[in-house]
């Protein structure tokens, strides 16, 4: 490849993460992802960058041998993935961490230009090349306009590798999957992430899990409700993010079982 790359500092299941300009980083999209993908995660941090949130600042967006890139702000230190993986943050730390991050995004108001879940779902439903059998995906769009439709801003991705841990605090990533929605969507994801995908890949199935148990229950403590309370407010929503999984084929090799998953979800529905 050409043009004025630094050292590959980073790379996700779309992406690739370059050094730039001093003190830029550029995310550069991967072949076959759409340009628009990428614009529209340039949006989304652009518009909570705009809200306050601890994300990244955007300075632009470039093309490379035909790849989108965006252009960011370089945030300096180590995952909160790599820290817990390595003993340096605990289990319940890190949990605690995200906890505080995702009440500080449900307190903020949602930027109008993010998608709502109903939005997104449809839209990803007719791009899904078969991943999801029909019968399930007008279940599911049934279920979202049977739930509160919630205008929260919702990252749908808090897991420990997309939080890093700067000088000034942590700091989130990766804004592709945010949308507007309630809390406990955003909390099922957390859920699914740690506790149904990670540990099919972690080299300690068991952190993931522990990281999401301390994340929930101090979630719960921090909004006054129960573990309990919390647990009953996620599990409509469940279905919901399985199918996003699905539909987003970050495991490809767990489809079957959480097809199954979502196909249970939706009958405890009747």
């Amino acid at each position: 490849m050409q043009g004025p790359l630094g050292e590959k500092i980073g790379e996700g299941a779309f992406s690739e993460a370059y050094a730039w300009a001093p003190g830029q980083v550029v995310k550069l999209f991967k072949a076959g992802v759409s340009r628009e993908f990428g614009r529209h995660e340039m949006r989304m941090i652009g518009a909570v960058f705009a809200a306050g949130l601890p994300v990244p600042e955007v300075f632009g967006e470039l093309t490379l041998d035909g790849r989108f890139g965006i252009v960011l702000e370089r945030l300096d230190g180590p995952t909160l993935l790599h820290l817990s993986r390595t003993g340096t943050v605990t289990f319940g730390q890190a949990g605690a961490i995200v906890a505080a991050l995702a009440m500080s995004l449900h307190k903020t108001s949602a930027p109008p230009e993010m998608p709502s879940m109903r939005d997104y779902m449809e839209t990803e439903l007719q791009h899904d090349d078969g991943k999801v059998p029909k019968r399930i995906a007008a279940d599911i769009l049934a279920l979202i306009d049977h739930l509160p439709i919630g205008n929260g801003l919702c990252h749908c991705d808090l897991s420990p590798g997309n939080v890093i841990m700067t000088a000034e605090g942590p700091k989130l990533v990766d804004w592709t999957f945010a949308m507007r929605a309630p809390a406990a969507l955003d909390l099922g994801f957390l859920h699914v992430i740690l506790s149904e995908l990670a540990p099919e890949i972690a080299d300690n199935p068991e952190r993931p899990r522990a990281t999401n148990a301390a994340a929930q229950s101090e979630y719960a403590r921090l909004s006054g409700m129960s573990f309990a309370e919390l647990a009953a407010a996620m599990e409509p929503y469940l279905p919901i993010v399985r199918t996003f999984v699905v539909l987003g084929d970050v495991v490809p090799s767990l489809r079957p079982q959480l097809i199954q998953r979502i196909e249970t979800g939706l009958r405890s529905k009747d």
